[in-house]
């Protein structure tokens, strides 16, 4: 079967707005409404992650188990994405949204009050797969609703949500824990869960339901589609702490994903109605973006990961202190997108990508000097190029894979590129956490030789340590030789650290040599401001 012949019908609704038709207020306030529900779908990603100690007290969980609480959370999401395509083409924009917002909410309140771990864990698979649908539909309406002459104030928009949420989560997540309780990390989002859901429902209009693609609902397409993603996110979640194929869990789940890679990809090639059409990649400027996005996945989960983690166990930052820290990315990254904006009419989206992925690079190569001594004023610069650059690179990067797709292809294709971002990000956290882990174990042998007791430098350090120690008694020898070897556990992981800053610039430099595999998009095709659907 030719992949025309698989690909989505367009809606019979009348699609013939000219491209600068005036767009109903209705409409306008909708999709306002959906980007806040993205919003909120995105932010709940990270907003755990500050406070993954406090919910593990409150539940009596173990820290394996209480990992699960953000896992779980994730593992559904990278489900959802690339199915919201079919349902939201089954269903119409409008019944997937509302149903989306409102179990969202309720997941959300069933979080706050669940009392064991094991309620926790469910919940919070539940309200990821149930966010993951509203994420991919935004970008998809984005472009479907919005002639190009808007897209240069709907882009920054959406581009900003989906880069902003996850940066800012660990912020909120700290201050809403430090001034009430975790519940409130949940609590957060049900009023306006609840309003985002009647506005949908109430404003939204843009496409109708074709509810005869479930006669051919590929049911093994799907059980294939969630093994293979599923385990996979759980294999790059946990791989790296249980060091892969060592542990039976992962190298399990490795197999897992593997069988089901390959059934999906033969559903897809081979069902009448495929769950997910991969037709998309055949675009050259939806793969090449995909790719860049993945990378973009990269530099957006795993920096915001990455610099906690250097001010947490470095700096001995509490949650709170550490969100005040990375404020300064999500003020950029918001003062930087109505530019980047403005830009994407004036200039070739290629030469801003090229600036954007440049901008990570010196950003991270910067970083990569780091010390045990880097406060607030020695990371300003690698954060303001940080978000600069994700403004910069998200908006090209965008309107590139989805700006020029005919209207009927968007759904699947906003599923499949809001993936591989999320993608990105997980490959990103192994791959950080795999080099930090490797390397530490190599600058720690490498430090042990050099902090002996033949070492003189070790001997005068140790003795002025029990020096200061000394009001402790006899236990004072004993406490400086612990604090010293925590001084060179503490320097091992700095020089890790600045390793895998010095991996990710090569990573994002490296993006610079596929910039000439892009093609300059060309104007869109007749109907591309039409509906959807």
């Amino acid at each position: 079967m030719s992949p025309g012949s698989r690909a989505p019908q367009a809606s019979a609704k009348p699609s013939a707005m000219p491209v600068d038709a005036p767009i109903p207020l209705h409409h306008i306030l909708g999709f306002v409404a959906m980007v806040f529900g993205m919003f909120m779908a995105i932010l709940d990603i990270q907003i755990v992650s500050a406070s993954l100690s406090e919910i593990q007290a409150g539940l009596a969980a173990s820290a394996d188990e209480v990992a699960w609480v953000q896992t779980s959370y994730l593992i559904a999401e990278v489900i959802a994405i690339p199915l919201s395509g079919f349902l939201s083409r089954a269903f119409s924009t409008r019944v997937l949204f509302t149903a989306s917002a409102i179990g969202f909410t309720v997941m959300s309140l069933m979080c706050a009050t669940a009392t064991s771990i094991n309620e926790m864990i469910v919940y919070r698979a539940l309200q990821g797969f149930l966010g993951g649908g509203m994420i991919p539909t935004v970008f998809a309406t984005s472009f479907s609703l919005f002639p190009r002459s808007k897209q240069s104030i709907v882009s920054p928009l959406i581009g900003l949500v989906a880069t902003l949420a996850p940066t800012i989560g660990p912020t909120i997540g700290g201050y809403l824990t430090d001034l009430f309780s975790w519940h409130w990390l949940f609590l957060i989002n049900v009023a306006p869960g609840i309003l985002v859901a009647l506005s949908v429902w109430t404003l939204v209009d843009f496409d109708e339901p074709d509810l005869s693609l479930l006669e051919g609902f590929d049911w093994l397409g799907f059980a294939a589609m969630a093994a293979f993603l599923g385990a996979l996110e759980y294999v790059l979640e946990e791989g790296p702490g249980k060091d892969w194929l060592e542990s039976d869990a992962v190298a399990t789940c490795m197999a897992i994903s593997a069988i089901g890679a390959v059934l999906f990809f033969w559903r897809s090639a081979s069902a009448r109605q495929p769950i997910v059409d991969l037709t998309a990649f055949a675009d050259r400027n939806f793969w090449t973006g995909s790719l860049f996005s993945f990378v973009l996945g990269v530099g957006l989960y795993g920096l915001t990961y990455l610099y906690p983690v250097y001010l947490a166990r470095v700096r001995g930052l509490s949650a709170l202190q550490i969100g005040e820290t990375m404020f300064l990315t999500g003020v950029c990254m918001f003062l930087t997108a109505p530019v980047a904006g403005r830009l994407m009419t004036r200039i070739d989206p290629r030469l801003m990508m090229g600036v954007g992925f440049t901008g990570f690079g010196l950003g991270t190569y910067i970083a990569h000097f780091v010390t045990k001594d880097w406060a607030f004023a020695e990371l300003i610069v690698p954060q303001v190029l940080r978000g600069c650059s994700l403004m910069l690179c998200m908006i090209p990067i965008t309107n590139l894979a989805l700006g020029t797709l005919p209207p009927a292809r968007l759904k699947n294709a906003s599923g499949l590129f809001n993936l591989t971002r999320n993608l990105g990000g997980a490959f990103g956290l192994a791959l950080i956490n795999t080099i930090m882990n490797k390397r530490m174990d190599l600058h720690l042998a490498r430090l042990h030789e050099q902090v002996s007791w033949s070492s003189t430098k070790a001997m005068e350090t140790l003795n002025e340590l029990t020096h200061q120690l000394a009001p402790l008694g006899s236990d004072a020898s004993v406490a400086a030789l612990k604090k010293l070897s925590m001084i060179v556990r503490r320097e091992a992981l700095v020089m890790a650290i600045s390793d895998v800053f010095l991996v990710l610039t090569v990573l994002f430099f490296s993006c610079l040599l596929l910039l000439p595999l892009v093609r300059k998009p060309q104007p869109a095709p007749p109907g591309a401001a039409a509906p959807a659907h």
